[in-house]
């Protein structure tokens, strides 16, 4: 029992660590990488407790892997093209 709660407690420290620190992409990747490993961890212990398959958990894993390459080559990108990450100084988002 304690240890879902400090995987909640995760969860939701990292929902409010993408909240208030949306300016930069690289905090946002961070905490949504953050976001995704706590759910992982939670989903591998309730696996455990109800003695389920892990296969799921290898299927997750891969899109996590492919989910944070994929923010990185952004990343890299609007490096490249901008020079700096900070997401107010992008003319397309300034709608």
């Amino acid at each position: 029992m304690f240890m879902y709660m400090v995987f909640y407690l995760m969860v939701f420290s990292a929902v409010f660590s993408f909240v208030m620190n949306y300016n930069h992409l690289l905090n946002s990747l961070l905490s949504l990488e953050m976001i995704s490993l706590s759910l992982y961890f939670l989903m591998g212990l309730g696996y455990m407790v109800l003695g389920m398959e892990i296969y799921n958990l290898l299927y997750f894993l891969v899109m996590l892997v492919c989910e944070g390459v994929l923010g990185l080559s952004i990343l890299i990108m609007i490096v490249y093209g901008y020079g700096e990450d900070y997401m107010k100084s992008f003319s397309v988002l300034m709608c």
